[in-house]
């Protein structure tokens, strides 16, 4: 069976006046949705053909054309028999990639990000908290969020504006039996009214038995330099009282409480590392491999290249309905990166079953 996605579209319309593009507290900062009695997300049209003669089809809710939308996304390709199309939360286009040995992850094209992954054995390795929103106006809260171009507060939004507009699908495929899928995200009016270069991004996330395997490349299509910092802002399902990470001992660290503006400078002295309270602290020149205990019964190594830093963030009371219930550590690159015209940068990250 052949799907063929014609086209996405992320029903995204001009930014609000009243809107700056350098502000970084208003996240909701977004263009606004596009009125209609129909579904407001970004929506598929599939075409479903078998190996008979016959085909037949089916698609979503679809809008008409609005001359002041961005980002719309019209592309021809076949889906890797693994991967599936679907309606997710908030009627948002999802994707859900499967393999043959049952380990499954979901994919939104909104943030490009992934909200689970579950392993063969059918537990849910991450973490969307309860007050996630999937209505556009904001980013999705939980999995694994791109922050891209900036990471923290600076002078675009928060963690920049990748996690909030929609990717879409470069390419998919089955590879060595794992399933594979390419998003892309490119600039445009929405973005370069922030941060005016032009820009691509690919983001390959690759399915495997015991792993979720991420490759993230940026490509500077400008004829200027541009700097970014980044990071993957990765949630983690756990009992915060009994989750712990190690290999992070001698690493520099900026400890960002009590006061996140002026870091305390630091070395890590504990083989594992806990979650006592708040905690919010950058690890600088992180080794290729950390381990998490997420308390539930689950050890995951979390891999990485050219990542060079690391985050541990849990925001304790700050969240009282649900931070005993999740851990993030995050794959990050603090110091900018700098790249000259037609230059890239690649940076992967591998979570594994231990």
């Amino acid at each position: 069976m052949k799907f063929n996605l014609f086209e996405f579209s992320d029903c995204l319309s001009a930014r609000p006046p009243n809107c700056p593009p350098k502000d970084s507290t208003r996240l909701g900062c977004l263009p606004p949705p596009i009125p209609g009695k129909l579904s407001q997300p970004a929506m598929a049209i599939l075409s479903i053909s078998t190996t008979s003669s016959s085909t037949s089809s089916f698609s979503f809710p679809i809008h008409k054309p609005n001359p002041r939308r961005f980002n719309r996304y019209r592309i021809g390709m076949a889906f890797a028999s693994g991967v599936r199309v679907t309606e997710g939360e908030g009627k948002l286009p999802k994707l859900v990639l499967t393999t043959p040995t049952g380990s499954e992850a979901e994919l939104y094209l909104f943030g490009g990000c992934v909200t689970s992954w579950k392993p063969a054995n059918g537990k849910d390795l991450l973490f969307v908290r309860p007050d996630a929103v999937f209505n556009k106006k904001k980013p999705i809260s939980g999995g694994i969020p791109h922050c891209f171009p900036q990471f923290g507060p600076g002078e675009l939004q928060q963690h920049g504006f990748a996690r909030n507009v929609d990717w879409s699908v470069a390419e998919s495929g089955i590879v060595d039996g794992n399933t594979v899928v390419t998003l892309e995200l490119k600039d445009d009016p929405y973005s370069r009214a922030m941060w005016d270069f032009s820009f691509k991004a690919l983001y390959k996330v690759i399915l495997k038995e015991k792993s979720l395997a991420t490759e993230l490349v940026v490509i500077n299509n400008d004829t200027k330099p541009f700097s970014f910092t980044t990071a993957l802002h990765t949630y983690f399902s756990a009992s915060v009282t009994g989750a712990v990470v190690k290999g992070l001992k001698g690493c520099k660290t900026l400890n960002k409480d009590p006061d996140p503006k002026n870091p305390i400078e630091g070395t890590e002295y504990r083989e594992a590392v806990n979650f006592p309270g708040l905690v919010d602290c950058i690890y600088l020149n992180a080794p290729s491999e950390l381990f998490l205990e997420n308390g539930l019964g689950d050890a995951i190594s979390i891999r990485n290249t050219n990542w060079s830093d690391a985050v541990m963030w849990n925001p304790h009371l700050q969240m009282e309905a649900c931070y005993k219930d999740f851990v993030c550590v995050e794959n990050a690159k603090i110091g900018k990166v700098h790249l000259e015209p037609d230059q890239s940068w690649t940076a992967t990250q591998t979570l594994s079953i231990v």
